[in-house]
């Protein structure tokens, strides 16, 4: 369904599907203040069904980003500094990294500095010292695991409590 050809009204649906009340809904959209009339145009057949459409897409883009966030932090939590290397230990080159491993790099520091050494044509061999910083794993971690529901929050509570109870809801065991 298109947006609503009257302006008010989509403007009313809008306000609507983001959970506003009817009543807040119609004065957004530019109506003067009728609780009435604001519930009167909330039950019309083609908002009813622009706020339902707006809600689902609102849902589905929300989905979208859960799915999103999760797979950049499992990049993050999950990744292995092994491979930005070669079996020998070099260095590969950033272009060669994979996806995965990218997506985990913060930030690379390439220090260059003479050795005070010559090779065999009398120039300057030239050190580069490489730093790879790596986004923390430790929160990417946590932050998966508690949307998991792996950590349970515990409150913890101290002082006197009363608590009453009824003769004929208690048992004897």
């Amino acid at each position: 369904m298109p947006a609503l050809s009257n302006a008010k009204h989509e403007a009313f649906a809008q306000g609507m599907a983001q959970g506003m009340s009817a009543s807040e809904a119609y004065v957004a959209a530019g109506y003067k203040e009728s609780r009435s009339a604001a519930s009167r145009l909330s039950t019309n057949v083609n908002i009813e069904a622009r706020i339902a459409e707006l809600i689902e897409q609102g849902a589905e883009k929300a989905q979208t980003s859960i799915e999103r966030v999760l797979a950049e932090m499992s990049r993050l939590g999950f990744s292995d500094v092994r491979k930005a290397f070669t079996p020998g230990g070099a260095l590969l080159p950033p272009s060669e990294w994979d996806e995965e491993f990218a997506a985990a790099v913060a930030g690379i520091e390439v220090v260059t500095r003479p050795t005070g050494e010559r090779d065999e044509k009398d120039r300057p061999i030239i050190e580069h010292i490489h730093k790879i910083k790596l986004w923390d794993k430790n929160s990417a971690l946590d932050k998966i695991a508690k949307h998991l529901g792996m950590f349970v929050d515990r409150i913890e509570h101290s002082g006197s409590v009363s608590v009453t109870i009824d003769r004929d809801d208690a048992k004897l065991l």
